[in-house]
């Protein structure tokens, strides 16, 4: 469910909404790091078949950003789910997250915190979460 081909009917809403979460797990632990950011740049441009190049890129993470900063996680967490009725969507946008907070090859206790918080604004069940946390450890 996370390859191009179930993404390219998204929508930019939706397309945005994923791409909110993967900012906000990679923003979780204080230190975006290159590593990350390269990481969540290339999903991106690669899962949206080019739909998110660099420019966009760019003039959304300035977006987010700053909406983060004025409104808060909850707050955000809350659109995202507004902009994701769809719980199968929901849940990609869950694992996209995690395996960005692991791209470093750690998950650190405020990454583990946000990826909780994200499950449960998004009514994703808990097992299911740590599922989703256990498949992308043992990668």
């Amino acid at each position: 469910m996370t390859n191009p081909e179930f993404l390219r009917d998204f929508d930019d809403p939706k397309l945005e909404a994923l791409t909110e979460v993967m900012f906000l797990a990679a923003s979780a632990d204080g230190d975006f790091s290159a590593e990350e950011r390269a990481h969540f740049q290339t999903s991106l441009e690669s899962l949206t078949n080019g739909r998110f190049g660099a420019d966009r890129f760019e003039a959304f993470f300035a977006k987010v950003s700053q909406a983060l900063s004025s409104e808060g996680r909850s707050a955000r967490l809350a659109s995202v789910k507004e902009r994701l009725p769809d719980a199968g969507a929901r849940k990609v946008a869950l694992s996209l997250a995690v395996q960005l907070t692991a791209a470093d090859g750690i998950i650190r206790t405020s990454e583990r915190e946000l990826i909780l918080e994200t499950a449960e604004a998004l009514e994703i069940d808990s097992d299911t979460a740590a599922s989703i946390v256990a498949d992308i450890e043992r990668r």
